[in-house]
């Protein structure tokens, strides 16, 4: 059966206030043609095409270049989207492509062996990607498990969660984990629950505390363009620890599940309207990047 296809992302502007020299993009996806890379059985959509029936995987890579360059970024992060599965091939091309100012996210299942970590952290991956809200092939449980062999191989988890649902249970054995762990798009949180809700008040101790680095990513996913209902979860968490914070702008915006289509400016502009100080701005958008991708 036929899946749905996903949208085209709009032609990229330049945001009001560009980023720092160095800045990087930390949460993206690539995709290939309809034919570059095998789709995974189970995806809920098929990559966005346009009336041509491209781009093909090249055209995707010019398409992201003029992203980075349009928004002012000179690095990245490439999170493997799970259109593709556990068959990390699209992300790992990408990345031999665009060269060591990027880095990437896969996927590895609870069962991945030493050889598999090996492997892995030689094709420029810096972490493993625990999805805790649509499900996925690693576990919680699994990552814990996974956490001592990725510590030695220089790798972290990155995971999307629900705070308001998640983290209360979560938390402890974050504190304990050997590896950093990155939490996606501003933990997910319930904005109608505001941030005195016990779920991201654990999150923000977390983040404060060191223990949980946080993507300020996807507000299009939370709420309407400007953005306004979770601007507060943003501040706060920029102001609990701006050296645990990143920011992503979750391009090329797939499985936007009935949110609206974002411009990446706009979701830039939104950061820099929240977090006003200059020094926040260098340290999430470079210094925390660079220490925790590239260093």
């Amino acid at each position: 059966m036929d899946k749905p296809i996903a949208q085209m992302p709009p032609v990229p502007r330049a945001p009001k206030i560009a980023p720092p020299d160095g800045a990087c993009d930390a949460h993206v996806h690539l995709v290939g043609g309809r034919s570059d890379f095998p789709l995974w059985d189970g995806r809920v959509e098929d990559p966005a095409r346009d009336e041509s029936g491209g781009p093909d995987f090249q055209g995707w890579l010019d398409l992201y270049r003029a992203h980075l360059d349009t928004l002012g970024f000179d690095k990245g992060l490439i999170v493997h989207s799970i259109l593709y599965g556990t068959d990390n091939k699209v992300t790992i091309e990408t990345l031999k492509h665009l060269g060591p100012n990027f880095k990437g996210v896969g996927l590895l299942p609870d069962t991945a062996t030493d050889a598999d970590l090996d492997r892995f952290a030689d094709q420029n991956l810096v972490a493993v990607r625990l999805n805790y809200v649509h499900g996925g092939v690693l576990t919680w449980d699994g990552a814990r498990a996974m956490a001592p062999r990725l510590a030695a191989r220089n790798l972290h988890i990155q995971m999307l969660l629900h705070s308001h649902l998640h983290i209360a249970d979560l938390a402890p054995d974050i504190r304990a984990l050997p590896v950093p762990l990155v939490i996606d798009h501003i933990g997910w949180p319930d904005l109608s629950l505001g941030t005195d809700d016990p779920g991201f008040q654990t999150l923000l101790k977390l983040v404060g505390d060191g223990h949980a680095y946080i993507k300020l990513s996807a507000l299009y996913r939370l709420c309407p363009a400007p953005y306004d209902d979770a601007a507060p979860f943003v501040e706060a968490l920029a102001r609990a620890n701006p050296d645990r914070c990143l920011w992503g702008s979750d391009w090329p915006h797939l499985m936007l599940n009935g949110a609206a289509m974002p411009h990446a400016a706009s979701l830039l502009d939104a950061f820099h309207d929240t977090v006003t100080d200059t020094d926040s701005h260098t340290r999430i958008l470079k210094g925390t990047p660079d220490a925790l991708f590239f260093g």
